[in-house]
């Protein structure tokens, strides 16, 4: 008994400290001739980088640059003793996802910041307007009022330089709690951060992704952000999307070394700038459809590149960064079928890399367009998912030992007809409320779930109520837009 008391309690210490399942694709002999060619790559094409701030940075920390031509490189000796820092870093630092497979949160109206909006009425894809954007921050308040709405659409139709201050505009008449808008430029910045006093929030916006341009160019804009979310102590990664064949070699390991590269440019210029930052990234891994053109983020080669990228640089740098999640995915409509693909590559996901599963938010085209018939359809796919890690509570009530006696073997009864299943199937069962847990029957049972999402969003968009009381703000809001305007347009 004492020994099985050990093992027991060993084998409890293992599942506290082991990753969650996590598949390989590298072996050990791969890792040093691929380390090689990030190395070559950074020291003979480096990076283009418009902007002087970091250049300067950058030629303090070591690199070769050429201010002229805005071009960076990175010698090796700098490059290697760099890799050596974080693999000491990360030594012994705990993933940040656990053991066990924690539910995926429901998805709601947050910063999507999709650049097209899917009329289910009509079938059609349209740009995003300010008339789609408060539709969707209505939606998002009933469906979760207790929390943020978010900067959901891209809007078209006002001049770009202001999108983030009319969106923020928006959110505070129409959300009754405002989330933060995503800005593009670093110029915007201060406006949102004026904004958000009048409404008692500090810091109010997103300095969002870092999305450099592929292949290896800190392009103006965002390298301009970049540069001050680093300098106020904001991670720094890139969120990387390159693409096989267009933004990097073909092959898979053309394909780990140019993005690793992008990755370790990124992360040298954030220290450079600020020795202290934290380092971050992910990477979103897109493949070509040779016959038509189209680029795919969730097609299986695009999902096998990502994972061999992540795994390399978590066995070379000791740096973990996540894959992107399963919102991106190829589907151009709203359907069951969508729901799936995001699954699929949600849960794929997970097993090769441990992270948490995330099946999507309403997204359709590769992130382009957001489907509020998909996002219902996205949160009863993430509930569902939920029951792949119940919730075990072993009391005496939830075990029903009554139940199980009066069962027995089964012959008189079944546990169908007990009082024990009447009283708890509802908290242990899944119970959808738009698919059907009987499986797919053909187009017409699908249209017909579809129709039924299509209505529960009317009915959902009749229970918003405008918040009141807001005029004063949102007057002196409007000041600070104008100011904005005049300057930012000038």
């Amino acid at each position: 008994m004492r020994a099985a008391g050990v093992e027991l309690r060993q084998s409890r210490v293992a599942e506290e400290e082991e990753p969650m399942f996590q598949l390989c694709l590298l072996r050990s002999e791969q890792i040093e001739p691929l380390a090689e060619g990030v190395l070559q790559v950074l020291a003979r094409v480096g990076v283009l980088c418009e902007n002087e701030e970091m250049c300067r940075a950058l030629r303090e920390w070591g690199a070769e640059v050429d201010f002229a031509a805005q071009r960076v490189r990175f010698p090796r000796r700098q490059v290697e003793a760099f890799i050596e820092q974080l693999r000491r870093e990360e030594a012994g630092r705990q993933p940040e996802w656990g053991t066990h497979f924690p539910p995926p949160s429901l998805p709601g109206i947050g910063t999507q910041v999709a650049q097209i909006t899917h009329d289910f009425e009509t079938g059609e894809q349209r740009n995003a307007c300010t008339r789609d954007f408060i539709t969707f921050t209505q939606l998002g308040a009933v469906l979760h009022p207790e929390k943020p709405v978010g900067h959901s659409l891209s809007l078209t139709d006002v001049p770009p330089v202001m999108e983030p201050l009319e969106a923020g505009l928006l959110l505070a008449e129409w959300a009754p709690i405002p989330g933060l808008p995503f800005i593009w430029r670093a110029d915007q910045a201060d406006y949102l951060n004026e904004m958000g006093q009048l409404l008692g929030i500090d810091h109010w916006f997103t300095w969002g992704a870092t999305c450099f341009a592929h292949p290896l160019r800190f392009d103006r804009d965002t390298a301009g952000k970049f540069v001050r979310r680093v300098r106020e102590g904001a991670s720094a990664g890139l969120t990387a999307m390159p693409v096989a064949g267009a933004s990097t070699p073909i092959t898979v390991e053309g394909f780990i070394v140019v993005s690793s590269a992008e990755q370790i440019a990124t992360w040298i210029a954030g220290r450079a700038l600020n020795p202290a930052v934290p380092l971050s990234g992910s990477i979103w891994a897109g493949t070509i459809d040779m016959k038509s053109g189209t680029v795919s983020y969730s097609a299986p080669d695009a999902m096998g590149y990502a994972f061999a990228t992540v795994e390399f640089l978590r066995r070379w740098c000791g740096m973990r960064i996540a894959v992107g999640s399963g919102e991106y995915c190829a589907a151009k409509q709203p359907s069951l079928y969508t729901a799936l693909e995001k699954a699929h590559k949600s849960m794929t996901v997970s097993a090769f890399t441990g992270q948490p599963a995330s099946p999507g938010g309403g997204l359709l085209d590769e992130g382009r367009a957001l489907s509020a018939v998909q996002l219902l359809l996205d949160r009863e796919m993430a509930a569902s998912t939920a029951y792949l890690a119940p919730q075990v509570d072993p009391t005496p009530e939830r075990i029903g030992l009554d139940a199980i006696l009066e069962v027995g073997i089964g012959l008189e009864t079944n546990y169908l007809q007990t009082e024990h299943t009447l009283r708890l199937f509802r908290d242990s069962l899944w119970l959808p409320t738009l698919l059907d847990r009987t499986g797919w029957n053909g187009p017409s049972d699908e249209a017909a779930i579809l129709q039924r999402t299509h209505a529960k969003v009317k009915e959902l968009l009749a229970e918003y109520r405008k918040p009141e009381g807001r005029e004063e703000l949102l007057a002196a809001m409007r000041q600070v837009v104008e100011k904005a305007r005049k300057k930012l347009l000038a």
